[in-house]
């Protein structure tokens, strides 16, 4: 489980098909010599298993993404390649402080940013969510969009839109966020129970 609070931004380092699935290496700035194999980390919001770690000029771990993974997460879409950046964060750890809501690193979809505009010092955009999951995302409610834990400000029909303070662009990789980009999109557990309880009612 994680909270959508990113602690690192990491850096594909490389990428290797040639064992059916995808294996990536990440650069990151975490003391690999914590991070046990067989250890979740969320990359981009995909909770990843480390395969391995190592040291060199820079830190990094190694991750296996099926092709399932790929075809159904951003990662397919935006095709990942060496020197693009990734939001990173560890699990969460019994006792942490729970800054943001649980998100569990299980992709729902995937969202496009459509429009973005300067509001102040902050950034507003717009994403539009795929039909299936837009019934699952509410005005003040939370999302996951590349494992960041966002608040959403309205929502109209499938685009919905969040506010980005310049905080959040600085300790993430929205700070290059592009019209057009696909995003992870991870609803909030907690709707989607209560679209079920109204369906169950409903019945």
């Amino acid at each position: 489980m994680f909270t959508g609070i990113v602690t690192d931004i990491g850096e594909v380092l490389a990428l290797d098909a040639a064992r059916g699935d995808l294996r990536a290496r990440i650069g990151t700035s975490y003391d690999v010599a914590g991070i046990e194999i067989g250890a979740s980390i969320s990359c981009d919001g995909v909770c990843l298993t480390v395969v391995a770690t190592g040291t060199g000029p820079r830190n990094w771990f190694d991750v296996d993404i099926s092709a399932e993974t790929v075809s159904r997460t951003a990662i397919g879409r935006n095709g990942w390649a060496a020197g693009r950046r990734i939001n990173l964060e560890r699990a969460l750890k019994v006792g942490d402080e729970l800054g943001g809501h649980i998100v569990s690193g299980h992709v729902d979809g995937v969202a496009e940013i459509t429009a973005m505009r300067d509001e102040g010092d902050s950034t507003r955009l717009t994403f539009r969510a795929p039909g299936d999951l837009a019934r699952f995302i509410a005005p003040k409610g939370s999302v996951a969009l590349n494992g960041t834990s966002l608040t959403v400000n309205e929502v109209d029909g499938r685009e919905f839109g969040v506010n980005l303070i310049p905080h959040t662009q600085e300790v993430t990789t929205w700070g290059r966020a592009e019209v057009g980009d696909a995003v992870n999109l991870e609803v909030d557990t907690m709707a989607r129970y209560v679209a079920r309880l109204q369906d169950w009612a409903a019945a």
